[in-house]
């Protein structure tokens, strides 16, 4: 009899034990994970924040001599496989336009330029998503001048916001 109750036992967990490990709940949210290549969008953030304090550059992508917006914008992405515009005017034909409620961490955000403001003029990537109220890591070539995390639900980037894409999904 204690030979067949240990038997039973022993079959019940075995079976209990080779119960496959995918039903679990996945509890990664959308702001840290995406489809393309596997990048998680926090690790995208991290490794920018990494070049927070690097100076401003004008026309460079290299964290020796310095970023321009977008040099920033497209150094961080390449690092992960994305190949992404060098001038801030060229996001204009890129993605589609999000709306709010759909920003994530890791998406790029367009703005018009600083004294032009009918051509595109600056590019961030969302680093806490928010709607117009995130904020975004950027190059900046203002007071800053370098790598810096700035609020996008300030008036001189809300006045010259142009659209947010993901460039990841």
């Amino acid at each position: 009899m204690r030979i067949k109750i240990s038997f039973i036992i022993l079959l019940l967990l075995i079976s209990f034990s080779s119960q496959s490990k995918s039903k679990a709940p996945n509890l990664e949210s959308d702001e840290t994970t995406s489809t393309f290549a596997g990048i998680k969008r926090a690790d995208l953030i991290r490794f920018a924040k990494k070049l927070l304090g690097t100076p401003y550059h004008f026309a460079s992508s290299s964290p020796k001599k310095g970023f321009d917006c977008s040099g920033f914008v497209k150094y961080v992405f390449s690092n992960y496989k994305i190949n992404l515009p060098r001038s801030s005017k060229s996001y204009e034909a890129v993605g589609k336009s999000l709306k709010p409620a759909e920003f994530k961490v890791g998406d790029v955000i367009v703005f018009y330029g600083f004294k032009d403001k009918t051509r595109i003029g600056h590019v961030g990537i969302i680093c806490e998503a928010d709607g117009m109220n995130s904020k975004f890591i950027h190059s900046s070539s203002g007071k800053s001048k370098g790598v810096t995390i700035s609020d996008l639900g300030s008036n001189m980037y809300t006045r010259r916001f142009y659209k947010c894409i993901d460039v990841i999904n």
